[in-house]
């Protein structure tokens, strides 16, 4: 079985699991991790449980995992009563990251402290990972008063994908190579990496591991990795 975890109003993520048909998948949505069933055993074994679409699935039964939100937040949790949702909600982001960071099978993007969905980095920690590895990039400049002035809005970007050794995007190999490169370094598997258009050099501008889910190339290239198949 495949699962999609994403926010209650994730569009993209029911749209991808409709498409993917021939495939047992379910999304599961916060309100989903506080119903009655979930276990989980360590060290992870046979005996440990996930509850989908109210039914008990066996964690060994779970073929692969696309996390796209980053946590759950209380506001999600209208089930739980107003004054306890802070709490449950931390309860449960504890309980994911352990979770998720036991499974077997892939898992896109495992997560990491405080983040369900990899590196939760500022725009500054990309650019400067990205400096490290010797990519040409586009500087953030702040101060006290100003927000940075190079924004999604007023700068053209190309963006890629990389979804494990995969790369999706109609741009130069050489910036595929980068985004790969990115990807490996930040030790995560899907990864939109986005650079400043040709006419000011294809300089990295920023990256995201929740990457937009819509293209048939991309959707095909996670149930990919997700079933092990090698790209054609």
């Amino acid at each position: 079985m495949l699962l999609v975890i994403a926010n209650h109003g994730d569009g993209a993520a029911r749209q991808l699991a409709a498409e993917w048909k021939g495939y047992p998948v379910a999304v599961l949505t916060p309100a989903d991790f506080s119903r009655k069933g979930w276990s989980y055993c360590l060290p992870a074994s046979s005996l440990s449980y996930a509850v989908v679409d109210g039914n008990k699935v066996a964690t060994r039964e779970i073929t692969g995992v696309l996390t796209r939100m980053s946590c759950v937040s209380p506001q999600e949790l209208g089930s739980i009563v107003p004054e306890d949702r802070a709490y449950v909600a931390a309860e449960i982001n504890a309980f994911l990251a352990a979770w998720l960071s036991s499974l077997a099978c892939p898992v896109l993007n495992r997560p990491t402290p405080g983040c369900l969905t990899g590196p939760n980095w500022r725009r500054e920690q990309w650019v400067g990972l990205a400096a490290r590895l010797g990519l040409p990039v586009c500087p953030v400049r702040r101060n006290s008063t100003h927000a940075d002035v190079a924004t999604p809005e007023n700068i053209a970007t190309d963006e890629v994908v990389v979804i494990g050794d995969q790369c999706i995007g109609i741009v130069p190999p050489e910036l595929c190579n980068h985004a790969c490169k990115l990807a490996r370094a930040a030790g995560i598997d899907l990864l939109a990496v986005r650079f400043t258009g040709p006419e000011d050099g294809n300089r990295f501008f920023n990256a995201s591991p929740v990457p937009g889910i819509t293209s048939p190339e991309v959707a095909t290239a996670i149930l990919n990795y997700m079933c092990g198949r090698t790209p054609c």
